[in-house]
């Protein structure tokens, strides 16, 4: 049974159970119903304690309903019965009150929660807006202030803020259930409160609306969600509760059809797969308990904060005495800003700094579960790192390389227990970007490489199975970009455009911006090694420009010139000239920002069904998340895969095949002219 019926004197508990997450399914919804009905009915029953089995209060809607018509009775009549029930309900919060499982708890005339719990409305994350009155209702109980804040940004907050706020009555110290019915029968007695659907929202200040709205936007970029739900919220400001309510369901149905919404729940159910992916279903990782990182640069510093963060106690080597103090205070800044933000205490930082210890000795690491190397991008330098940890650490110890483009087969020669390594690929800053590409090689045994997903999921991070080639596969794409990028400036657009368009298509920056900000000399050091290996990229004008020192920011110019301390970009007569010197005997054309996507995207595309038909990564949902969390590209698009589905591979082919007629594209692959032929991606 998912609800369960328990009584205490004259306080009726109840319990669901709808395991994992105690989503809110047809069943649960009608038990609820049903519920309500009979303790209605009941003369002994003063109060009610709803509460949870299991990890979580009711964590949101049942996800296997996604895409679905949905089966009455539908949310809103749920939460009506509760609000509108004889008895007072307690809500009784641990875990996450999401979604659906919030706007019940709204429904409820008390609301208690631990002080672990955290409450939110995270459907514009998914596309959609609350569907429940969550618009409608929130605003009427803690302001629109505050309720357009909570609503549009889809954040949770926790305990003690939503205490503060007056979404909750009471943060529960100690056993939850004892807690809430202890509640349930000091108010057992009183009469009833307001129902918060009968209240009025509080009054906002004069031109409140008109900034915040202007704030949403902003934020929202071309999310069209935010802004409905801002909308949503206004007009249970300005409206009566069940004209309020029919706007909010009439939106929350628009949307739940729309192609953003598509897009989301793609991302939501790629990012839910991805920590155990099925072909690793069954087998048992290594236990990681400590760990080591290998180099104490930005991108070693990065790996430690992240690896402190989880709570496993780091050693960080470097070559000498002064690189090792280095390397500690480089953490050191990584946490004091994060403490400066107000993302951390000083306490947290402190204790996180106090895990980690610092030494130029690699026998300190022979007991160590997991050594992660983030040395200089050098095949010697990083073979001689391995050739010490060889001979050092335990056979069985998990040992990791993190590279961007080296071949992680090639790091390995010598390695003994060859079974123990793989290839860790960090995305810069390591603590912050959530995306990690896991990269067996021929001989990583497969408890190994589920030890990767493993360490994955205590970091926090979305983790992809990469196959090895020259950018595993998001810097691989990356390369293609940048050369369709120089394509078009030498066929007519100026780097500004290209920018814009990228920005206009939803991107957080353009190539161009992006490679100022990173600096053009890295993306040379690995054209160098191409060329090295008899590969010709595609890089006219930023070789040019790495030849004359221009490598971005840093040096005060590389694609746009940058006055002193200032990082906004201006046009370049520089890079004018030289991008007009390269573009003679070429043919010109008019670029539109829609055409500039169609260049640079569709070529993306491409490739990566060429990365698939080479089985470097195994699904077009990994793709997705690689572009996603790794460089950028919008969530709401879906990824380059889902985007060019949803598009029309048929339309993704023509347009690719004209751009090839000119020059300024590769043909479309033979698996991308296939997959056209099916009916999806």
């Amino acid at each position: 049974m998912t609800v369960t019926i328990a009584r205490e004197d004259t306080i009726a508990i109840v319990t669901v159970d709808n395991a994992p997450v105690n989503a809110l399914s047809q069943a649960l919804r009608q038990a609820l119903v049903d519920t309500v009905a009979e303790l209605d009915a009941d003369a002994g029953v003063k109060a009610v304690v709803l509460l949870c089995a299991g990890r979580t209060f009711i964590a949101g809607a049942d996800v296997s309903e996604f895409g679905k018509p949905p089966l009455p009775p539908h949310l809103p009549d749920v939460v009506a019965s509760i609000e509108n029930a004889k008895k007072p309900w307690v809500a009784a919060i641990h875990g996450s009150a999401l979604g659906g499982g919030l706007e019940v708890a709204l429904g409820c005339a008390y609301r208690v929660a631990l002080s672990t719990a955290s409450l939110g409305l995270p459907e514009v994350k998914l596309g959609i807006i609350p569907g429940a009155g969550g618009t409608v209702r929130l605003p009427r109980l803690i302001g629109a202030l505050a309720a357009v804040d909570l609503v549009t940004s889809g954040n949770p907050v926790g305990a003690k803020k939503a205490k503060d706020l007056g979404l909750i009555d009471a943060v529960i110290d100690g056993e939850l259930r004892a807690g809430a019915i202890a509640f349930a029968k000091r108010v057992a007695g009183d009469p009833l409160p307001q129902p918060i659907s009968s209240r009025a929202v509080p009054a906002v200040e004069t031109g409140f609306w008109e900034s915040a709205e202007k704030a949403v936007a902003a934020k929202a970029r071309r999310e069209v969600a935010p802004l409905r739900a801002f909308v949503s919220i206004r007009k249970a400001s300005e409206a009566e509760f069940a004209e309020a309510m029919a706007f909010e369901r009439e939106t929350f149905l628009e949307l739940r059809g729309s192609p953003q919404a598509a897009a989301l729940r793609h991302v939501f159910f790629a990012e839910r797969a991805a920590p155990r992916p099925p072909e690793l279903s069954g087998i048992t990782p290594h236990d990681i308990g400590t760990a080591a990182v290998i180099g104490g640069g930005t991108m070693g510093a990065g790996i430690a904060t992240a690896l402190l963060d989880a709570g496993l106690p780091v050693t960080l080597i470097e070559r000498d005495t002064a690189a090792v103090e280095r390397g500690l205070a480089n953490i050191r800044a990584i946490f004091e800003g994060a403490v400066k933000r107000g993302r951390i205490t000083q306490d947290v930082a402190n204790q996180r700094i106090a895990g980690v210890t610092g030494s130029d000795d690699y026998g300190l690491l022979a007991d160590t579960d997991l050594v992660i190397e983030a040395v200089f991008e050098d095949l010697a330098v990083k073979r001689a790192v391995f050739e010490k940890l060889s001979d050092i650490c335990r056979p069985d110890a998990v040992l990791a390389t993190n590279t961007s483009y080296l071949d992680p087969d090639a790091i390995s020669e010598g390695v003994r227990q060859p079974e123990r390594f793989l290839g860790l690929h960090f995305f810069s800053p390591a603590h912050v970007m959530k995306l990690l590409e896991i990269v067996p090689t021929a001989t990583t045994s497969p408890e190994v490489l589920a030890t990767g997903f493993a360490l994955a999921r205590l970091l926090g991070k979305i983790p992809v199975r990469a196959g090895i080639c020259d950018g595993f596969i998001g810097n691989r794409i990356l390369k293609v970009t940048r050369a369709q990028a120089e394509r078009l400036l030498l066929s007519g657009a100026t780097p500004s455009a290209v920018d814009a368009a990228m920005r206009a298509f939803g991107l957080p920056m353009g190539p161009f911006e992006a490679q100022d900000l990173g600096g053009l000399d890295i993306a040379a050091f690995q054209r160098k090694a191409a060329r090295a290996r008899g590969e010709t990229p595609f890089a006219p004008v930023a070789d040019r420009l790495c030849t004359i020192e221009r490598f971005g920011q840093k040096s005060g110019g590389g694609w746009y010139d940058y006055l002193p301390g200032d990082r906004a970009p201006k046009p370049s007569e520089t890079v004018a000239a030289i991008i007009a010197e390269e573009m003679a005997g070429r043919t010109q054309r008019v670029w539109d920002e829609a055409s500039i996507a169609d260049a640079i995207i569709l070529p993306m595309v491409n490739e990566a069904m060429r990365i698939l038909e080479e089985h470097i990564a195994l699904r077009s949902a990994d793709i997705d998340l690689v572009k996603i969390h790794g460089y950028g590209f919008p969530r709401w698009r879906g990824g380059p895969m889902h985007y060019a589905g949803e598009r029309g591979l048929g339309e993704v082919v023509a347009v690719l095949d004209r751009l090839s007629a000119e020059g300024l594209a590769e043909p479309p692959c033979d698996g991308l002219r296939r997959a056209a032929m099916q009916p999806a991606l």
